[in-house]
């Protein structure tokens, strides 16, 4: 399968979630389920993990991603992700990398190989 970035510089294909989606597998999605709970101190249930990607349009998408702002930045720009994207490095991605310092790598990554 191929790598697919978020437009925040998740690597979808690398996530938990997404894989239990894709090989539909109800005991890795308990799996995510139960750490997600323990991590965000509230109760996700297995049944909601269900995901295709942020890339996608139609797809199943995690809660948060249908609300996510960065997410909804990067689909009205039209970017692959936000490497792609003239702002680059924005406020909202600079607060999230507070948050995920691998995917402001893995975006920064992506900008060296554009700005070559």
């Amino acid at each position: 399968m191929e790598k697919m970035v978020a437009f925040c510089g998740i690597v979808c294909t690398d996530c938990k979630a997404f894989i239990a989606t894709q090989e539909n597998n109800d005991v890795k999605r308990r799996e995510v389920a139960e750490a997600s709970s323990k991590a965000l101190g509230r109760e996700i249930k297995s049944e909601e993990i269900n995901c295709d990607g942020c890339l996608t349009m139609d797809g199943r998408h995690i809660g948060y991603c249908n609300i996510c702002e960065i997410r909804k930045c990067g689909m009205e720009k039209d970017v692959e992700n936000c490497a792609h994207c003239v702002e680059y490095n924005c406020e909202k991605l600079a607060e999230f990398f507070g948050q995920a310092p691998e995917a402001k790598k893995t975006l920064e990554e992506i900008r060296q190989r554009l700005h070559k």
